[in-house]
């Protein structure tokens, strides 16, 4: 008999008001032995090291299609009790073999990155706040039910991923725990991308900030059609690598064909190529499917973590980016960041923020990539515009843009709260423009936290509580301030820290101004010499402001001042607009004198030589009218240029002794997870388990193993007197693991084959 409406309800049930038939997580109370069993059979009959809670819809949003809500904290209190006792029975027969409790995280029924709507494709069904508090309940449920370890499993949109991770680092920050947090995508098809559209390494490029022990992919497809996929993201995790796939693609009723034999063959090019280090099964596979896999693996090593190098910026839109890999359309080595999407450098764009006309907007946002912009710089900061809802809208639109969303985004804004608007709906890796000492060392280090949580990269300007830095010195000072704040005491990655030291006019005819140029390219190179890893960034246009209106004067002066303090100094990044960029070879010889008179500050006439060439400049626009643009100079084959290199990046890589490890004390020191919550009485716990549905108030949220099961000596894993992180990096690290992660097709599978009555 299957398992039908009445069934699913069992007595606890019996009355609800709508049908839950297809409610998997609601088994863990309705009929508990079918999941414990489950949980067994992986356990014993497959040999799982590692068994996935069922709680894959466990959350308020997801239970709100069964009007069950309410019920989210004892679903994932429930399904992570009854893997306990599963696991810790089991155990007890071999305890050279300890199982573990993977807590089961799914994706909810609704999308962040994508409309519900085809005619509106700024709306959503979910905001990622809702997400948080949603996934931060069904965590403390998971947690007090015994999970050792966080799964964050198929992941179609990234944007719930983040809402996710987000959630357990609040959790494990507010409970001061080390729990380890895997992370597993699912690319919908041979694409290789995600639902909302990211390649594998862009998905992995926005998630690896919550440090995560291991990153693999899993659903939607067969190993077979994984392989491509999977080897790819294999050659950049730097953490531990699983799969666990279907058992081949669904056949015309919906069921999988491959049975034990052809999914462990499919699974072995994995093992010969050493790109993983857990294995398992999703839809269609069942405990012999796991079997056969693990037996498929035993004669193979486990994938060895790569060696530790040199860090670097890596962004992702729909497709990932390394920052310090990049060079522009004149071979140096720059990240083009197009400002045309910007309020304040654009009138044009201006005029359609103003007027509402997003749809034309995104015009201009796919002509600055077309362009050749590898960051597009979003700005709707404005007195007489809703900054907080113009940025969302903008930000919502463009992400359902795959011409404009490919590349990574700069959220920038003179208000903190507009660019955390935009963040919340970036499925991807942006950088934050900016923050400041400026607001006082207290809120600096606040918001710097929060864009660390959000997995943003930053723009830090060289302002401070006295004002904005104009000499070389002062620039120098403010950075190596801020990074020592944001490095050592915000533990903010170095490589995601982008200093502005602020790019000043010149050529305004005041001596105080004449060396604005020379400042900004002699502090960026001690401030990258200072300050490791850092990226130096500037708002080009503001160097030539004083010659408006004559744009080859102006892009001739980007064009000298940017060679230099590229090729010379080590500048990484600049807000430009790319299509009117100059190379320094299309210059004209005179033309190239007057700006390095200019930018050097060579002799006192320099000012006034250039004002008189943008005089004849300008008349020469005025008697061409209709003329047709005159072409470049060709210049042949471009040639990337050398980035200037400091001393820490010439340190070799080093072999990895672990995956990264996150930035809480508890996981550093590998500090063990003592099992007994009854210290937990923070309010945002306390509140959640005072509204839980579970009969039973006195919830046991205590799992230390009893002192007396193991002596003191006992050589292999004690719950509570050992690290997780540290025994199963050496698992990971010595075999490959044997991972469950199909409860749905062993409900089905159960259903098929056992009668269930009424009173079940």
């Amino acid at each position: 008999n299957p398992l039908d409406e009445e069934e699913y309800r069992g007595d606890r049930f019996k009355d609800w008001t709508c049908n839950v038939k297809g409610n998997n997580d609601m088994l863990s109370i309705s009929q508990p032995h079918i999941i414990s069993g489950i949980y067994t059979q992986y356990l014993e009959d497959g040999g799982s090291t590692l068994i996935g809670t069922n709680t894959f819809s466990a959350t308020t949003i997801a239970m709100a299609d069964y009007e069950m809500e309410d019920y989210a904290y004892e679903l994932n209190y429930e399904g992570a009790r009854l893997a306990r006792i599963a696991c810790d029975k089991v155990t007890a027969k071999d305890p050279t073999k300890p199982r573990f409790v993977v807590g089961a995280i799914g994706p909810t029924n609704r999308t962040g990155s994508i409309s519900p709507s085809v005619e509106d494709p700024a709306a959503r069904n979910v905001t990622f706040d809702e997400l948080v508090e949603a996934y931060f309940q069904q965590v403390v449920g998971l947690m007090d039910g015994g999970s050792d370890i966080l799964m964050v499993e198929t992941i179609f949109d990234t944007l719930n991923a983040k809402a996710a991770l987000y959630a357990v680092g609040e959790y494990l920050e507010l409970t001061g725990l080390d729990v380890p947090v895997f992370v597993s995508g699912t690319l919908v098809d041979q694409s290789g991308r995600t639902l909302s559209g990211q390649t594998g390494e862009a998905f992995y490029a926005s998630i690896r900030h919550s440090k995560p022990m291991c990153v693999g992919l899993n659903c939607a497809l067969g190993a077979s059609h994984m392989k491509p996929f999977l080897e790819r993201l294999s050659k950049v995790i730097e953490c531990f690598v699983h799969v666990y796939s279907n058992a081949g693609l669904p056949n015309a009723m919906g069921g999988y064909d491959e049975t034990p034999s052809d999914m462990a063959s499919q699974n072995e090019v994995f093992f010969q190529n050493g790109w993983v280090n857990m294995v398992g099964g999703c839809c269609g596979s069942t405990p012999q499917h796991i079997k056969a896999i693990s037996d498929a693996a035993e004669n193979y090593a486990p994938r060895k973590l790569p060696d530790v190098g040199r860090p670097k910026m890596w962004l992702s839109g729909l497709e990932d980016l390394v920052v310090d890999d990049v060079h522009n359309q004149f071979g140096l080595p720059f990240l083009n960041v197009g400002e045309r999407c910007n309020i304040s450098g654009s009138i044009r764009f201006k005029k359609l923020m103003m007027a509402g006309d997003y749809g034309t907007a995104m015009d201009i946002a796919k002509k600055q990539v077309e362009d050749g912009a590898h960051v597009l710089d979003i700005n709707v900061d404005d007195g007489m515009l809703d900054g907080v809802a113009a940025m969302q809208k903008f930000v919502k639109i463009a992400v359902t843009e795959p011409e404009v969303s490919k590349v990574p985004f700069m959220l920038d804004a003179s208000k903190f709260e507009i660019v955390m608007a935009g963040l919340k709906w970036c499925q991807g890796k942006p950088i934050v423009n900016s923050i400041s000492l400026k607001v006082g060392e207290k809120l600096f280090k606040e918001q710097a936290t929060l864009l660390r949580k959000h997995g943003a990269a930053l723009v830090c300007m060289a302002f401070d509580e006295e004002g904005q830095a104009a000499t070389e010195s002062e620039k120098v000072r403010i950075c190596k301030r801020s990074y020592d704040m944001l490095v050592n005491e915000v533990h903010f990655p170095p490589e995601d820290i982008i200093f502005d030291p602020n790019v000043l006019t010149i050529g305004t005819g005041m001596e105080e101004h004449s060396n604005y140029a020379i400042d900004f390219i002699n502090a960026v190179k001690t401030i990258k010499e200072q300050c490791p890893y850092v990226k130096i960034s500037g708002g080009i246009s503001n160097l030539s402001f004083g010659f408006r209106g004559v744009m080859k004067i102006r892009e001739s002066i980007h064009a000298l001042f940017l060679h230099h303090a590229i090729l010379e100094s080590g500048m990484d990044v600049g807000i430009v607009n790319p299509k009117e960029m100059l190379c320094l070879e299309d210059l004209e010889e005179d033309m190239s004198t007057l700006c390095d008179r200019l930018v050097f500050n060579r002799d006192d006439e320099a000012t006034e030589d250039m004002l008189q060439r943008t005089n004849y400049e300008r008349a020469c626009v005025d008697c061409k009218k209709k003329g047709l643009e005159l072409p470049h100079k060709p210049r042949g084959k471009i040639m990337n240029q050398p980035k200037l290199q400091f001393d820490y990046d010439k340190i070799p890589a080093r072999p990895a002794t672990e995956p990264p490890l996150p930035f809480s004390d508890a996981a550093r020191n590998h500090t063990p997870n003592p099992y007994n919550y009854a210290y937990q009485t923070y309010d945002e716990i306390a509140t959640i388990r005072a509204q839980a549905s579970n009969p039973n108030k006195d919830i046991n949220i205590n799992h230390t193993q009893d002192p007396s099961l193991y002596p003191e000596s006992f050589p292999y894993f004690v719950r509570g007197r050992d690290s997780v992180r540290e025994y199963i990096t050496a698992l990971f690290s010595s075999k490959i693991s044997m991972y469950d992660g199909a409860m749905g097709t062993m409900i089905q599978n159960y259903a098929k084959r056992n009668p269930l009555d009424e009173e079940e």
